[in-house]
């Protein structure tokens, strides 16, 4: 695999470098439950960020506040113009479809084929024409080389395979933001470098911001991009 180069400070002037997500002086936890304090992010359009820190160091509490799945319990948070403190339950559905989401147990639908688990969600964020639906999932398939499993069921495929079908999943409203939270926990290392790889390349075709929670260091090593650490109630660069 070839070593990839990447700028953490984009050009905050350009298309790629808008900004889309900002938490300032935020509170992550569960109601009093405080795991990270005072947390600052900026996240600007085609950035990479890294996010690593140890089991219960909040990476995924940070994670879920972004897609507005853990209120924020102080300071300010926006996403795509959103108010993270103060959005209503009937625009988190809009602001999400803003957003893939790819987690670490691949959270595919076991009774479903691939191409049933993907139309499933796009009939839910109301796609209506079969047509339409059929071309989408070919293309995101087709994006991140896996469109001849159509037809299999997730039984049937690799866990890499089945992760390749949940990013294609989290594709398929032209996301602005992806958010990955430990994506590559579940796979062998060739696998996993294999998955980050994808994700750098689609993160670059698409223009697409990706922040990628992970403890696996040697993932950051043959990929370089920005890294945050969450530790001792602390976000830090």
């Amino acid at each position: 695999m070839n070593m990839q180069t990447y700028h953490s400070a984009p050009d905050k002037t350009s298309v790629e470098g808008r900004l889309l997500a900002q938490l300032k002086s935020a509170g992550i936890g569960h109601r009093e439950n405080v795991v990270l304090a005072d947390v600052d992010l900026d996240i600007y359009a085609g950035q990479f960020t890294y996010l690593i820190g140890v089991t219960g160091s909040g990476k995924s509490s940070l994670l879920r506040s972004l897609y507005a799945d853990l209120p924020l319990c102080s300071g300010q948070g926006h996403i795509f113009g959103y108010d993270l403190k103060n959005i209503s339950p009937k625009n988190i559905p809009l602001m999400r479809r803003q957003i893939g989401i790819v987690f670490q147990d691949f959270q595919l639908l076991a009774d479903r084929s691939v191409s049933d688990n993907l139309e499933f969600l796009l009939r839910a964020t109301d796609w209506k024409n079969k047509l339409d639906i059929e071309k989408r999932i070919w293309k995101v398939l087709n994006q991140v080389g896996i469109s001849h499993l159509l037809k299999k069921m997730p039984h049937e495929i690799s866990g890499g395979e089945q992760q390749r079908v949940a990013i294609a999943r989290a594709l398929l409203n032209k996301p602005k933001l992806l958010i990955a939270d430990e994506p590559t926990g579940n796979l062998d290392p060739d696998t996993a470098l294999d998955i980050l790889e994808l994700l750098f390349m689609l993160s670059k075709e698409n223009k697409m911001s990706v922040i990628m929670a992970t403890h696996d260091y040697r993932l950051i090593e043959d990929y370089p991009a920005r890294v945050l650490r969450c530790a001792e109630g602390k976000l830090s660069k």
